[in-house]
């Protein structure tokens, strides 16, 4: 499927913005042809949040094209995260080799560098030498140094969140996921979870399959978009990790999840272990392994919720193609169910 360059802009945002920076990378590049009506777009399937276009620019070589990524917000983004806060940690992160570069912006969305690798499957988020090279890399991501505030976001977040779907809810909607409830929820994990020797990075928040690419020649793994990356509890981001692994969001009922998928002890070990042996440290304590496996199955009940909540807003506010409110009501379920499993005496009736 081809669209038209500009048709891909919504009329919300600025065609002739976009027109714009792709003049000024032409001029910059001096070998792609200067007919912007003769780029080649292709949408990308898998998106959630944004729409995102591959474009295939020809050089006037003839057979030779130059790529790029054309990134165009949904609708409501902002309800989520601060996009100023977003550019300067992608530009970031790209000066220091972990992510694409920015290559212009335009008023509802921004031009990328189109990397020359692929995303993973879902299926291969299973894969042993992957999830090594991922764990290694997620360790790295964990470790950057940004200029930033350094404070948990995690709990101010799903509060903010949980307004806005208050706000936006129904009342059907409201009492059927019990949104009256999930403050003492928030306010419960946050009590319990947090503890002063917990380990607090840089993380990525939203890594599922189609946020990691992998170079197919040399195998180097990249995250990409980092629209909800923030400083969080590493803990909370492996957990979110495998609370992917229940996802497809290429097939025909992108929204459903399968919680038979859910990583079992012996993989959340195996990258555990990984990630945590993938510095140049002293091998770790089998304490300090078991720790961490017993943190990140706590924190999947924050993943629940943060997400959950997230879909009940994108319902309302998105225009995707994409069930939401179902997508919502399986992980307010999977939290009940968990929350019933790991800690048994707290739990509660909705």
């Amino acid at each position: 499927m081809a669209i038209g360059i500009f048709g891909l802009v919504p009329m919300s945002s600025s065609p002739d913005e976009l027109k714009k920076v792709l003049l000024t990378l032409a001029a910059k590049w001096g070998d792609v042809v200067e007919d912007l009506e003769s780029l080649q777009v292709k949408p990308m399937k898998g998106a959630m949040t944004n729409e995102v276009f591959m474009v295939n620019w020809p050089t006037k070589e003839g057979n030779l094209h130059r790529k790029l990524l054309v990134r165009v917000y949904g609708e409501g983004a902002e309800l989520f995260f601060n996009r100023d806060d977003e550019i300067r940690t992608f530009e970031f992160v790209s000066r220091h080799g972990h992510g694409p570069k920015l290559l212009g912006r335009f008023a509802g969305g921004r031009v990328e560098e189109f990397i020359h690798a692929r995303t993973l499957s879902a299926n291969e988020l299973r894969d042993p030498e992957i999830s090594a090279l991922l764990a290694s890399k997620l360790r790295e991501f964990h470790n950057l140094d940004m200029p930033c505030n350094k404070t948990v976001l995690l709990w101010d977040r799903m509060r903010t969140w949980l307004g806005q779907a208050r706000s936006l809810c129904s009342p059907e909607d409201a009492e059927e996921f019990g949104l009256n409830n999930i403050e003492d929820e928030i306010d419960f994990l946050e009590q319990d979870l947090q503890t002063e020797f917990q380990e607090i990075g840089f993380c990525h928040n939203d890594l599922q399959y189609g946020n990691i690419m992998m170079d197919e020649d040399t195998n180097a793994i990249t995250l990409i978009d980092y629209e909800y990356a923030s400083y969080n509890p590493i803990a909370y981001d492996i957990a979110n990790h495998f609370c992917e692994m229940a996802a497809n969001y290429h097939t025909d009922t992108p929204h459903i999840l399968d919680y038979t998928l859910y990583p079992g002890i012996e993989e959340r070990r195996r990258f555990i272990c990984n990630y945590l042996g993938s510095s140049d440290e002293e091998p770790r304590e089998e304490e300090e392994i078991q720790q961490l496996l017993d943190d990140v199955e706590k924190y999947s009940l924050a993943s629940h919720l943060f997400w959950g909540l997230w879909g009940i807003i994108s319902g309302y506010v998105n225009k995707i193609e994409f069930d939401y409110i179902e997508y919502s009501r399986q992980r307010f379920d999977q939290y009940w169910l968990r929350k019933s499993q790991l800690m048994p005496s707290y739990s509660s009736q909705m």
